[in-house]
């Protein structure tokens, strides 16, 4: 076994046996960690709290809102896969919103040589013109991703792009389009994340089985006070699941409906960025546990 194949066996183990059981047992979520969560703590920190938050897989986010992707090159990949065989951690992928999704060639090959799977990132073009405009350019976007699409389905890596305010793909109606532009074509997939939408359950129910098998990460994530400004620890919060007004149940029923066996986040962002979501390591997991156990208890 060459050397990037070992590597990979090692990555990928935990993540490979964890969605080969959901697909031969009752449905459920498949939780992976964001390693944002806990903002710029060191991989030693985190690593051991990926299982006892109840993910089996790890993805790894850049600054502002976490190190823990320029700590990986800084240790080094062979270091990295050894640190997630030692606790028996998957992993995922990566987030590059700072590379955007025309710049990703080099990281679709770090993350299949560690047996990840996607690359988060956002669109691009003009989202400031009328509706008519706006699918258009959703259209171009995709003829723009097909080459990138391919190199990163080529390398079993898909490039999922998120929802994202002030962004190409920001609304409802964009999140449609993108779906129906990218059915058949592989390697690319939607990240979709309800905070960044309007908090109707009707509406969001009905865009996850919209998009179906295209849903590269759901980001179990709502909206409730907003993230964009310091507040009090218990509004910021309310974007968690459990803590926040989002009836989830439908959404997870919308899930259920479409078999989404591929990773979900229980997710949040703090204010600042790069500080975990409470103020310690052991609260911030305790707090994951906690929206999980939600969700789990309306499945």
């Amino acid at each position: 076994m060459n050397r990037r194949r070992f590597l990979q066996s090692l990555a990928a183990l935990p993540t490979a046996s964890a969605w080969a059981a959901a697909t031969s047992s009752p449905w459920k979520l498949n939780y992976m960690l964001a390693s944002a969560m806990y903002g710029n703590l060191s991989l030693t920190e985190i690593l051991p709290e990926v299982k006892k938050g109840g993910a089996t897989a790890i993805e790894l986010w850049p600054k502002k809102h976490g190190t823990q992707r320029e700590e990986l090159d800084a240790i080094g990949h062979d270091k990295f896969a050894e640190m997630l065989k030692e606790h028996g951690v998957g992993f995922g992928g990566t987030t590059r919103y700072d590379l955007g999704p025309f710049g990703l060639t080099e990281e679709i090959a770090v993350v299949n040589k560690l047996g990840g799977t996607f690359i988060v990132t956002g669109g691009s073009g003009d989202y400031k013109v009328s509706p008519e405009q706006l699918k258009l350019n959703v259209k171009g976007f995709v003829e723009k991703m097909k080459p990138h699409a391919a190199a990163a389905a080529e390398k079993g890596v898909e490039i999922g792009i998120e929802n994202h305010i002030n962004n190409l793909i920001d609304t409802p109606d964009s999140l449609y389009w993108l779906a129906d532009e990218i059915r058949n074509l592989p390697g690319i997939g939607i990240a979709l994340a309800p905070y960044h939408l309007p908090q109707d359950t009707k509406l969001l129910s009905d865009l996850i089985r919209h998009i179906d098998k295209k849903m590269t990460l759901f980001y179990a994530w709502e909206h409730g006070m907003g993230c964009m400004k310091p507040m009090p620890k218990d509004e910021e919060l309310q974007q968690m699941p459990g803590r926040g007004k989002l009836d989830w149940k439908p959404l997870l029923q919308a899930l259920k409906d479409v078999n989404f066996t591929g990773p979900t986040e229980v997710f949040m962002h703090p204010t600042p960025r790069g500080i975990p979501i409470m103020p310690t390591l052991a609260e911030s997991t305790a707090e994951i546990v906690r929206a999980k156990e939600h969700l789990d208890s309306l499945i």
